[in-house]
């Protein structure tokens, strides 16, 4: 017998994601994606019937609220409409929303945790940067200082494909090892706490670490006409300096969901495929 998938509240990778999953031939409800016209659109109270019950990345939007555009709800009322035995999933999953399902006698899986899924996710937020750095510049990236702080697997990819179009790559790490393979590539590298006296050539800059990197004092050592942008959760760039000094600044959240719904969609399916095979 198939199962039945619910699909509640995300962005429009998840009413993506919904098609993908019909498409695939199974039986899909969802909630809170109205606004992107989704396949199998249904009360909440129908779609947490299904047997596996697809929660968005990142799950919360807010602290103990689910992340959805339309009639958000606490996370521990959705749980408690939720039954033991259910597969249910969510991206990004916090302790608090581990331990507000535990009580409600809920198993909750985060499919974030995939390694398949976060370098596809990483891989499509590095592409959906560069697009939104291309739309606010009015120069090529051809020859531009690139500074990108953080060699986590955005960083990484995001600096590759930097490199490719032409760009100087400045990257910043912590660990010597990271450090050690900024160098390997061909790029500069800089230690993330030795940025002082580092900074006057850079024209755009992206952050993806998600803790104060740049505060007002190293911000006024940018570029008038520097563009930053900043890909953290948890904004790594002073919004408010940035702000005061003049600098252009952008903080760039969720972009596969924004920009690339389709692609993010697809990893997300083959992911939740992957859990389900394995049981």
């Amino acid at each position: 017998m198939k199962k039945t998938f619910g699909v509640i509240g995300g962005d429009r990778r998840q009413a993506e994601l919904a098609r993908l999953i019909a498409q695939d031939g199974a039986s899909v409800l969802t909630y809170g994606l109205e606004c992107w016209k989704p396949v199998g659109a249904a009360a909440l109270a129908q779609a947490v019937t299904a047997d596996v019950v697809i929660l968005p990345l990142p799950l919360c939007k807010g602290e103990g609220v689910l992340n959805c555009e339309e009639d958000p709800v606490p996370t521990l009322e959705l749980f408690r409409q939720l039954r033991p035995g259910q597969r249910i999933l969510a991206g990004n999953v916090k302790p608090q929303q581990y331990r507000e399902a535990s009580a409600c006698g809920l198993t909750l899986e985060d499919y974030f945790l995939r390694e398949e899924l976060t370098v596809a996710n990483a891989a499509a937020t590095a592409e959906a940067v560069i697009q939104v750095a291309m739309e606010n510049l009015d120069r090529t990236l051809l020859g531009m200082d690139c500074l990108v702080l953080g060699f986590g697997r955005i960083g990484k990819l995001l600096s590759y494909r930097l490199h490719g179009l032409g760009a100087h790559v400045t990257a910043s790490a912590r660990k010597p090892k990271d450090l050690a393979w900024v160098r390997a590539y061909g790029w500069n590298a800089v230690e993330t706490g030795s940025l002082n006296g580092k900074l006057g050539s850079f024209g755009l800059v992206f952050n993806t670490i998600p803790s104060r990197v740049l505060d007002e004092g190293l911000l006024s050592q940018l570029p008038k006409d520097c563009l930053c942008i900043d890909l953290a959760s948890q904004q790594g760039i002073d919004a408010t300096a940035a702000e005061r000094l003049g600098l252009r600044h952008i903080w760039a959240r969720s972009l596969p969901g924004r920009l690339v719904p389709g692609t993010a969609a697809a990893v997300i399916r083959d992911a939740i495929n992957y859990i389900l095979l394995e049981g």
